[in-house]
């Protein structure tokens, strides 16, 4: 990227100019240490570092500028003073990449549980449609099936702009981001233009940071608000009307809405005909007809994942006709209900859910479909240092399964004593084991299990790692699960 000094900074509100402008800017930055030679550095006074004690460091590296909000002495570099830094930041990063998100289709996904699947059912149908896609989520940014990790859901807001000039500059079609609650309040999709918006749910979740559901509830509604007001345009937004939920967010934008339910009256309504373990039949009722589908998604949860999804391309201008035969050869998302490829004499599925609703709904779409020989054993596990007061619901819903092991989903600085002892609380039988590394009880849970039982692996997901105080160490729900199993049936 270059782009002229003026150029940018016609972009943002400026107070005062220590220096000449620029000519050219080459990066934006906000690490001192990603700076290069004709960055701008952004010093952001964050939760744990202040980065404007960095801004010799990054002069020396060769920033032409660095943009402050209280005074610095630098030496070698043009100080821009403004009022807020991290505000400008939303105006100075699509500005700097160019408005990416204009080039594309761009489909946002919010809600508490769900966003991962519906982003993942939009882009693999718009791929098979013929489409050039990407995603940004929880499982890391996706260009045509190649994958790159990122840190956050949602990340900061350059790191954001960066991406999706990355999939524009791949000549991407259609982009679907998982929108989080904390990306919406903090600014991190400023300068993202949405065309259709899509609501999966609101339950509890992150009331740690929103303190409220009403807040978090109003958190998530900040996407179907930034639809804009410009009537002109056409976007949508897809709502969810067996949330109440829904009704508010219709509210807040004046563009087309586009509902989906399996109880409510709806533009896309689901009715199950048959459900399993290892598929789901419905019929779908929709504003052109009625269509049955048969797919590997399990639990009714995940029909509505697949009416979201429908209704979100059939918005974008798709015929159902070509939608409906992709649904059923679609794979759940990894880490999602997804099923443990296994010789072994035991079902294994690795599932996301880490709150109680969650819980709840992965336990409903296994536990009808057992027979009466079979036990249902699921472990889950809470992180550290986060939303302590929703552990004890996680393990009353769980208690739905027949043998329970409680454990630690990324501990972080907390003991594992205080995080089993508050996850023990709300079991409702003692059918249950507290383990607070999550190697051994994985390991733990193998052991119990008889042949024929099914288990479910909670809280990790497609996750690969464990954070204990601030260090990721390596760890698989499935590959621990498969090397007990081997050990004990081969």
């Amino acid at each position: 990227m270059n782009m002229e000094g003026q150029r940018l900074l016609e972009a943002i509100r400026v107070d005062r100019i220590d220096g000449p402008v620029p000519e050219y800017i080459k990066a934006v930055e906000v690490d001192s240490r990603k700076v290069k030679e004709g960055s701008l550095f952004v010093c952001i006074d964050g939760y744990t570092v202040d980065g404007h004690t960095f801004a010799q460091k990054a002069a020396d590296q060769g920033a032409v500028a660095i943009l402050a909000e209280k005074p610095i002495d630098v030496t070698g570099a043009t100080v821009i003073y403004v009022q807020s830094t991290e505000r400008e930041l939303q105006r100075l990063a699509p500005t700097f990449f160019e408005q990416p998100s204009r080039r594309m289709t761009m489909i946002g996904v919010t809600g508490t549980n769900g966003k991962t699947t519906v982003s993942h059912i939009i882009t693999t149908l718009l791929a098979t449609l013929g489409e050039r896609t990407a995603s940004m989520g929880t499982i890391g940014f996706t260009v045509e099936n190649e994958l790159y990790e990122t840190d956050n859901t949602t990340p900061n807001v350059l790191e954001t702009q960066k991406l999706i000039r990355q999939a524009a500059d791949a000549s991407v079609d259609t982009m679907t981001m998982e929108v989080s609650s904390h990306g919406l309040v903090e600014g991190r999709l400023a300068g993202t233009e949405f065309d259709i918006a899509i609501f999966t749910n609101l339950s509890w979740d992150h009331l740690d940071f929103h303190k409220t559901m009403e807040h978090y509830g109003y958190a998530k509604g900040l996407l179907f608000a930034q639809l804009g007001q410009r009537v002109d345009e056409r976007k949508f937004a897809i709502l969810n009307a067996d949330d109440e939920w829904s009704e508010r967010y219709a509210w807040m934008t004046p563009h087309r809405v586009v509902t989906y339910s399996l109880q409510a009256p709806s533009h896309f309504k689901g009715t199950i005909l048959d459900m399993d373990a290892s598929h789901t039949t419905f019929r779908m009722e929709t504003p052109v007809g009625s269509y049955t589908v048969r797919t590997e998604l399990v639990g009714d949860f995940n029909v509505l994942n697949l009416l979201a999804a429908v209704a979100a391309l059939y918005a974008k201008g798709y015929e159902l006709e070509r939608i409906i035969p992709a649904l059923e050869t679609l794979k759940p998302a990894k880490g999602r209900m997804e099923r443990v490829e296994t010789d072994m004499p035991v079902t294994m599925y690795i599932d996301y859910a880490h709150t109680p609703d969650a819980i709840e709904k992965a336990i409903a779409a296994i536990e009808p479909y057992k027979d009466e020989k079979q036990r249902l054993l699921f472990l889950v596990g809470t992180g550290g240092n986060r939303d302590r007061e929703k552990r004890p619901v996680m393990a009353e819903k769980a208690s739905a399964a027949d043998y329970v092991v409680l454990t630690t989903d990324d501990p972080r600085y907390e003991s594992y004593d205080t995080i089993l002892e508050e996850l023990g609380r709300g079991m409702t039988h003692d059918r249950f084991a507290l383990i607070g590394d999550r190697e051994e009880a994985v390991r733990h849970i193998v052991q119990q299990a008889n042949e024929g039982d099914i288990i479910i692996f909670a809280g990790k997901g497609h996750e690969d790692y464990q954070i204990i105080e601030n260090t990721k160490y390596p760890h698989s729900d499935a590959v621990i699960a498969i090397d007990e199993a081997e050990k004990k049936w081969k």
